[in-house]
C-alpha cells in the first residue's frame, strides 16, 4: 500500500494500493485504524485484520 487515510466521521479507512487502486472500507473503528498505523508490516496487519473483515468499494 501506498498510502492510508481515515475519515473518523464516517468510520471510513481509505487505502491506496501500489498499482494506483484505491478502496475505502467501511465502519471501520479508530482503534483499527491506529493499529495499522503502528503495525510493523502494514500489508500483513491489513490482510489479518481488515482485508475480510469490513465492506468495502473501489473509488
Amino acid at each position: 500500500m501506498t498510502s492510508v487515510g481515515f475519515n473518523a466521521a464516517l468510520s471510513a479507512l481509505d487505502i491506496e494500493f501500489a498499482g494506483g487502486a484505491v478502496y475505502r472500507y467501511f465502519a471501520v473503528p479508530a482503534a483499527v485504524h491506529a493499529a495499522l498505523m503502528a503495525a510493523s508490516s502494514k500489508g500483513v496487519f491489513f490482510n489479518r485484520h481488515v482485508r475480510a473483515k469490513y465492506p468495502f468499494a473501489r473509488v
